[in-house]
């Protein structure tokens, strides 16, 4: 079981699964939406995901078609990514987890778009866009 809540602590959520698809994502969205040079994601089954408290403190803003990103109103922690066309899956920001979701991020999306400012160091595999296939874990043949 995974713990996470948002910064004011009005809301807590659970999670009796896995997290997986960790990686970072660097379009200009992400940036605004975290304030940082990157969000830093992975997915959970929607089934294994629940509000424990403070479920009425999360607003969405739909960023992109069909893609609700959500926060809490009071502190403005961002949370979860609903999608209208995988209602079964839900993105997570991971910054938000109090525990280690043991998975880490295999690679670096939307480099094409990353802010001039921030260089990565690490040795990720790092895509123009979003690429439309899984990406492998580093060191898969």
């Amino acid at each position: 079981m995974l713990h996470g809540s948002c910064l004011c602590q009005g809301v807590a959520f659970e999670i009796d699964g896995t997290v997986i698809d960790l990686l970072y994502c660097h379009c200009s969205m992400c940036r605004k939406a975290h304030g940082s040079a990157f969000r830093a994601r992975g997915k959970v089954k929607a089934s294994e995901f629940r509000w424990v408290r403070g479920e009425e403190l999360v607003r969405y803003f739909e960023s992109s078609a069909g893609q609700h990103r959500s926060f809490c109103s009071v502190c403005g922690s961002s949370l979860i990514t609903r999608f209208d066309e995988k209602p079964r899956v839900l993105g997570l920001a991971l910054g938000v987890l109090d525990d280690d979701p043991v998975n880490r991020p295999i690679c670096h999306v939307h480099v094409g778009s990353k802010a001039p400012w921030h260089e990565i160091t690490d040795g990720l595999p790092q895509f123009e866009q979003n690429p439309t296939a899984p990406v492998p874990p580093q060191g898969a043949a």
